[in-house]
């Protein structure tokens, strides 16, 4: 059996309908808004969420650091949670792109409630404090185990914004396993959130691409910002393809990686050498060893069998099954972990 890669679900090949969509794709230069595939899947996903306009890039990182600076001003501050996505994992990209301090709020696996917003928005004629312009959560949380946002806290949230006059944004990496998990409606986001970065090779399995979705007002400029970004490209008509075919064909399917994940995270519940693990609720598994010494017998158990996983630090492992991770893989990783002996 070829390797299992459970590192993250950004390591998945195209399937053969995605490749089929990528060849024949008709594309055009985007940079002139002349490419008919990525005007097509930037229209799919604004009509699908109920918003005006939006906007393809590179990579997630790229999307989110553009709304950071389409929302604020240098010298601001944006509220988000310690383990979000924004601060962590983009090189400290809010500092250096758009010159904003993070408040970071102390949530629960990756989420925040509407009343540590409020706690947290510095007085707006406190001139010594930066000035509290925007909110960003990310649904679903990555370092929080692929954990949701109940989407009546969302709201809450929203309430808050609208009181103090701040922007809400959304690091949707993985929103689409939020959405077939929690059986919600695209649009009930769009009418909350000013902007929305859904990323496509994620769960959705493409090779790249995040496409950035708002209202006209707040996107007017989003071009711009793609520009000094560097994340102007030409025929990227390919890829926004490829995100077609996976809105088209990978949503559901979900669903199954959201099984296995619950799978595995049972198996390891019951296997004598773990401490814990944090609920599953998507397709991420985070889970501790009793004793953090053996973490790297443990690795190289797995590396025997040709298994790969995330070893996210201060004792954190992490899972992430996807759209390569088949039937046959899985049961050979349970079987796997029940037969390591620390």
């Amino acid at each position: 059996m070829k390797e299992i890669d459970l590192r993250s679900d950004t390591v998945t090949k195209p399937t053969k309908g995605m490749m089929e969509a990528i060849i024949n794709a008709e594309v055009g230069d985007d940079v002139y808004k002349e490419d008919p595939t990525v005007n097509r899947l930037e229209q799919k996903l604004a009509d699908m969420f109920g918003m005006e306009e939006a906007l393809f890039f590179p990579t997630g990182s790229m999307a989110n650091q553009a709304a950071i600076k389409l929302h604020t001003q240098p010298a601001d501050q944006l509220i988000c949670d310690k383990w979000a996505h924004v601060y962590n994992y983009e090189g400290g990209g809010a500092s250096f792109n758009s010159g904003v301090s993070c408040k970071l709020v102390d949530g629960d696996r990756g989420m925040i409630t509407a009343a540590q917003v409020e706690e947290n928005i510095n007085p707006p004629d406190f001139y010594h404090s930066p000035l509290t312009t925007l909110v960003c959560l990310e649904n679903t949380t990555n370092k929080g185990g692929g954990a949701c946002y109940d989407f009546e806290e969302i709201k809450k949230i929203r309430q808050v914004c609208d009181q103090h006059d701040l922007a809400l944004h959304l690091d949707g990496a993985r929103l689409f396993n939020a959405l077939v998990a929690k059986k919600e409606d695209p649009k009930d986001y769009g009418k909350v959130f000013d902007t929305i970065s859904v990323c496509l090779s994620k769960g959705l399995g493409t090779p790249l691409g995040t496409v950035l979705i708002g209202n006209s007002k707040i996107m007017k400029n989003a071009m711009r910002v793609r520009k000094v970004l560097g994340g102007g490209m030409r025929q990227i008509g390919f890829m926004a393809a490829a995100g077609i075919y996976a809105l088209e064909n990978h949503v559901e399917r979900l669903a199954e990686d959201h099984k296995r994940a619950s799978a595995i995270g049972k198996t390891l519940r019951e296997q004598s050498y773990v401490a814990e693990v944090e609920p599953v609720e998507t397709n991420i598994v985070i889970f501790y060893l009793k004793d953090p010494a053996n973490e790297a017998a443990f690795m190289e158990e797995l590396k025997k069998e040709n298994i790969r996983i995330s070893n996210m630090g201060q004792g954190k492992l992490r899972v992430v099954t996807h759209l390569d991770y088949s039937e046959e893989m899985h049961q050979k990783f349970l079987e796997v972990l029940k037969g390591i002996k620390l």
